[in-house]
Formats: structure tokens, sequence, C-alpha cells
């Protein structure tokens, strides 16, 4: 039996996030990853939907410009509350504090998505509410000591062990994950760039 051809990359995924790969292969786009190293300081005054969307087009212009010859796909995921912005947790400390402060709330998680294609950026900005059941001291420590929290602004994944403290999702659950199917969906076809082509 003949293993079957891998197909042409058809993007480059400025990104080296693992869910986001697996969410662009799983609408079937062949595709290459390569991840922006980019300052994702909040500038004075500016409100968190223009820093999402500012920082997926910086995480894609960033890549275009080394010379990447395939279109640029970047996304930049924060979760609010309260106006605030909750990135991904420094130490235990702070990803415990987050989990308290978001525990028995509704929050916002924003995820800005950029298309870098020829000289243009499309971007595309989606904005999900996400309640989560009250949680107690023990729950969030255990849930820590998995190891999840680490990387995931709030402190939790939806995908993961997280799911079970998710009481209530309106809006995208891919953008909640990192990167909002529907909104990269309209870049790519805005761009004519394919999509159920297959796995890369």
């Amino acid at each position: 039996m003949h293993a079957k051809p891998s197909l042409q990359a058809v993007l480059c995924l400025a990104s080296g996030s693992p869910r986001r790969r697996e969410l662009l292969t799983q609408i079937g786009v062949p595709h290459v990853t390569r991840a922006a190293d980019i300052d994702e300081a909040l500038r004075p005054g500016e409100l968190p939907r223009r820093y999402v969307v500012r920082l997926a087009r910086e995480k894609a212009l960033a890549i275009r410009c080394t010379g990447e010859p395939l279109p640029v796909l970047a996304a930049d995921t924060t979760v609010v509350l309260d106006g605030v912005i909750y990135g991904k947790p420094r130490d235990r400390q702070e990803g415990l504090q987050m989990l308290t402060q978001l525990s028995g709330r509704t929050h916002q998680v924003l995820t800005g998505v950029a298309l870098a294609h020829g000289a243009a950026v499309g971007l595309r900005l989606s904005v999900s509410a996400v309640g989560m059941r009250a949680l107690t001291p023990e729950e969030c420590a255990a849930y820590w000591d998995t190891g999840e929290p680490c990387d995931k602004a709030g402190g939790y994944g939806i995908q993961g062990y997280g799911a079970v403290f998710i009481r209530s999702l309106r809006g995208s659950h891919s953008g909640v994950m990192g990167l909002p199917l529907k909104e990269t969906a309209d870049l790519l076809r805005a761009a004519a760039i394919p999509y159920w082509l297959g796995s890369p």
C-alpha cells in the first residue's frame, strides 16, 4: 500500500500553538508553522479589543517580513474580566489568583485574527462570553498542578481539563481555544485561499 502524499502547504501559521495547528488542520488547510516573537506589552490606554487585533497583525507581519512566501495567518487570544486583561499567568500564585477571580463569573474571551496576503492584511475579531462555575481553592490548586494552565490566557484551557469548570459559552468555541474558525474561513475566502483540502 502506498502512503498518501502530503498536500502542499497553502499557508504559514505564525504560531507555535499546537491547538491552533489542530484547528487549522480541522478545516483542511495544509500549512507550515513559524512562531512569531513580538513584544506583547499592552500600550497605555489600549483597549482589549484593539490589543488582540494589533498583536495578531504584528505577528503576521513579523513572519511576512522575514521573506515568508506563503500567506501568513496569525492570532492572539486574551481573557477580559471587568475591563482587565488576563494573559498567561507568570507563576503559580498569579495562576491561582486568576482562577479565583474568574470563579463564578462570566468573562470575555477575545481572539484577533490576521491574514497577511500580498500587500493587504485582513483582520477579524471573535468575542465570546464564557461563564465559569464557582471553584474551590482545592480545585484551583489541583488544576494548576496538572500543568495545563501555565501557557493559557486566563489560566485555563476550555479544550482540556478546564472544560469541567465551564457552565456556559456564548460565542465561538474555537475562538476560546485560540483560532476562531468562522472568522479564519472568512479571511481565507476573501484572499481566495482554499480550505477543506485535507491534512498537511
